[in-house]
């Protein structure tokens, strides 16, 4: 790759000590960005971020039962020793990660099996108590949360790998898992997740199945409606769903498990899965490259599509604003030149000379067109983590400036952009920031504005603006992160009043009583 000295920089030539200045989170090191300790000290406590209940103060609790003592004393049955009531260990699993809602719920229920899930559905379904599911509690949009005092079963303990076929690349897990262990689990047999996000070493596989979590290398195997092969589940009544196989092809009947990937735990809490593992690429690339315009970034993206074809593993954008934010509040260097906008592509194949070929083709094409200003290629684990470390660690960033109004939406290429900018525009003035970065390669742009501290004035001119700007352009205002509790009256932006009634009439015949995960993904009227 000679020919790219002095125009494409080489990662292998670029000195360690500029990533090092970074001062990755000690306890997660750019893989466990969204825990809690990760941002302790920095905004609000946890027990300052202001009660759901209180901010939207027109919110009306559902019908649910209370809370008492003798259910305490029937649940610490259920699950001895595996009980939460303290009320400072409480607020953790009562705020969701962006602290911008917190829910009253005064119990957390941990249990280990399907069994005890299925026992405390159960009771709580007798009794009319409501329930939350919760993973990692890593969800944008409270939809892992109580709203108001709902009994919490998290996950946290369902953490078991139960088996893993290499030769078909099968997966069976409990819904608990950590993502990023079990990419470690397979890694070991040359196996690799088919989902890939920033929270990986925080986020659980039942709360990805849920919200049918995205992620970054969706581009390359698709949504988990395709890469899930079985599901177990625990239904509002207790009863449990069996879905579970492993088999790629099951052409009998309705497919069930479709139905609670992206319901958001609103039909039921998912136990185990079992998920189709593609094989490891044996050799990964990393470049980024930095352009003029949001045109340069689709040109780049038509002809990396070409040239790469079947090695193509990513193709992640982000714009100067969210660039400069990144080294302003976590002090990441940039290894290129400073440019209006960035892309990151990464390729991944078993032939190293092959895979290096195509691409040295690719980035020697680009900038002889003048397409790419100027870029860095990697080509070994450390520095290749440093440079996804500058896409992944943005949302982390982005909290550093006080309040985060964050946003998921889904747009067609041609106008994927503009709404950056007609936002910057409107919220003038009224925001510290506003930033725009995510995956190219499926049509989902992150869209945040920041301030220092919550304002109505500001969200005003956010919303209802941002998901009629959407609605216009036909996209959808939830990509990957799902509808939850902040966006479930907007869900008509995207979807027929048809469609809307037929879910409706779905959460009803399944749970009746309306106890599973109540003021999340539909709408309230």
């Amino acid at each position: 790759m000679s020919a790219l000295h002095g125009r494409v920089l080489h990662a292998s030539r670029l000195s360690l000590t500029r990533f090092a200045a970074s001062k990755l989170c000690p306890s997660c090191q750019c893989l466990q960005v969204r825990k809690f300790q990760c941002i302790t000290g920095m905004g609000r406590r946890l027990s300052q971020v202001e009660l759901t209940s209180k901010r939207y103060p027109k919110l009306k609790r559902g019908p649910f039962a209370t809370l008492t003592d003798a259910d305490v004393s029937s649940l610490e049955r259920l699950v001895s020793g595996r009980v939460i009531t303290d009320k400072s260990d409480l607020d953790g699993y009562n705020t969701d990660w962006l602290r911008t809602v917190r829910g009253a719920s005064t119990i957390v229920l941990r249990p280990k099996t399907t069994e005890e899930v299925s026992a405390i559905v159960s009771y709580c379904h007798d009794r009319g108590l409501a329930v939350v599911p919760q993973g990692g509690n890593t969800g944008l949009v409270a939809g892992s949360v109580p709203v108001f005092d709902e009994v919490i079963i998290s996950t946290q303990l369902m953490n078991n790998i139960i088996s893993l076929d290499e030769v078909s690349g099968t997966l069976v897990c409990q819904a608990g898992c950590v993502l990023a262990a079990l990419d470690d689990h397979v890694a070991q047999r040359g196996l690799t997740m088919p989902l890939d996000l920033g929270a990986k070493g925080s986020c659980h596989i039942g709360g990805n199945l849920a919200t049918n979590a995205g992620g970054v290398r969706l581009l390359r195997h698709g949504s988990l409606h395709g890469s899930v092969l079985g599901l177990e589940a625990v239904l509002p009544s207790g009863e449990v769903l069996d879905c579970m196989s492993t088999l790629r092809k099951d052409n009998t009947g309705y497919d069930l498990k479709q139905l609670l990937i992206g319901a958001e735990g609103t039909l039921g809490i998912i136990t185990k899965a079992s998920i189709l593992c593609p094989q490891r690429p044996n050799v990964v690339s990393v470049a980024l490259l930095g352009c003029a315009n949001f045109q340069g970034v689709l040109d780049i993206f038509r002809e990396t599509k070409t040239k790469l074809g079947e090695i193509l593993s990513a193709f992640e954008f982000m714009d100067t604003a969210s660039m400069e934010m990144i080294g302003e509040n976590l002090r990441l260097i940039n290894p290129i030149s400073a440019s209006p906008f960035y892309v990151l592509i990464e390729t991944g194949g078993s032939n190293k000379e092959h895979d290096e070929e195509k691409l040295s083709a690719l980035l020697e094409g680009l900038m002889e067109k003048g397409k790419a200003m100027d870029g860095t290629l990697a080509t070994d684990t450390t520095k290749i983590q440093a440079i996804w470390g500058l896409r992944e660690r943005m949302a982390e960033g982005l909290l550093h400036d006080g309040y985060c109004y964050k946003y998921d939406v889904s747009l067609p290429l041609p106008s994927f952009y503009q709404l950056v900018e007609d936002m910057r525009e409107r919220v003038e003035g009224s925001a510290k920031r506003v930033v725009g970065y995510g995956h190219i390669g499926d049509g989902n742009l992150h869209l945040n504005v920041t301030s220092s501290e919550y304002s109505q004035h500001t969200m005003d001119l956010i919303e209802p603006f941002i998901y009629d700007w959407v609605a216009n352009y036909k996209g959808s205002i939830s990509a990957e992160h799902g509808l939850g509790f902040k966006k479930r009256d907007f869900i008509y932006h995207s979807k027929s009043p048809s469609a809307v009634a037929l879910m409706k009439q779905i959460k009803n015949l399944i749970d009746p009583k309306g106890i599973m995960n109540p003021y999340k993904l539909l709408p309230s009227k």
